[in-house]
């Protein structure tokens, strides 16, 4: 045996330097200066709209590097930002995700371990990895993304590489564009646009979006799409979303492979019956107001 385990640790004692190398990986983390930075940003926002928030920026393991509770702002939303914070760095995407899920029925989301599935939690990403993500938490749901991503969005100014003018290109591979289908969830989320891979197996609930126009490219399967008309008890989930149970009015249209729908923002519309699975891109254009 101890013959073994000599020529075991002489074997290893043996291997090329750059063979132990090759299975090193370099790192890229979320310095505190930089945290500083995009808890500043998101003050500054939310101070701009008299929001009483706690900020969260923390690193990509959700240990908090920065916590800013602003005057006046409940204690409950310290924990609750830490946890916004949290979910989007450990999970590599908006806590918003996970929300979205609960809510149409996927309940399962809520035993994720070390989840918090409320809105207001954004990644942070330098070169395509997610090296941390800011909580923010205190008013309603979307004000509190929209302050989230303020800070995000000077992140991923301050980072970028500067060595030409042009945007940086955004690739999916084929694998995670699939895999996003297979969950139903975001591909990108930034403060004036979004894309969606979504997924769905039964009908849907009347939605408005009174600030995001939905482009709609229908993938696989087909459905009974119902647009226009008056929202049947209309609740305001968040600040710009409006749910209801039924749609008076409107028109009715069956959609299927190929075809694209432009829903404007403040225009209700309803999946009403599906013969799925189905699958679909949806683009949602922020409008400025």
């Amino acid at each position: 045996m101890k013959i073994i385990k000599s020529l075991i640790v002489l074997s290893l004692l043996l291997l090329p330097v750059g063979g132990v190398q090759a299975q090193l990986l370099d790192k890229k983390i979320l310095t505190l200066e930089a945290a500083e930075k995009v808890a500043a940003a998101a003050e500054a926002e939310a101070k701009k709209r008299n929001a009483t928030v706690v900020i969260v920026v923390v690193d990509d393991g959700g240990y908090p590097l920065v916590l800013k509770r602003l005057n006046d702002t409940q204690v409950a939303s310290v924990d609750v930002g830490i946890g916004k914070a949290r979910t989007a760095a450990i999970f590599r995407r908006p806590s918003k995700v996970f929300e979205d899920q609960v809510r149409d029925g996927r309940v399962a989301a809520l035993a994720l371990p070390g989840a918090t599935p409320l809105q207001g939690g954004v990644p942070l990403v330098f070169e395509g990895k997610v090296v941390g993500a800011i909580g923010v938490s205190g008013n309603t749901p979307q004000e509190d993304e929209d302050i989230a991503l303020a800070g995000a969005k000077v992140f991923a100014a301050t980072t970028s590489s500067g060595k030409s003018d042009s945007p940086k290109v955004t690739y999916f591979p084929a694998a995670k564009v699939t895999k996003a289908f297979e969950k139903g969830m975001p591909l990108i989320e930034i403060a004036n646009y979004k894309v969606h891979a979504s997924h769905r197996e039964s009908p849907g609930v009347v939605e408005v979006h009174t600030r995001d126009t939905d482009i709609i490219y229908m993938l696989e399967g087909s459905a009974t799409l119902v647009t226009g008309g008056t929202v049947v008890d209309g609740k305001n989930i968040e600040a710009e979303e409006i749910r209801g149970k039924d749609v008076k009015g409107g028109e009715t249209r069956q959609i299927t492979k190929g075809d694209v729908i432009i829903v404007p923002n403040g225009v209700p519309h309803w999946f009403k019956e599906i013969k799925g699975p189905l699958n679909y891109y949806v683009v949602k254009v922020r409008s400025a107001n």
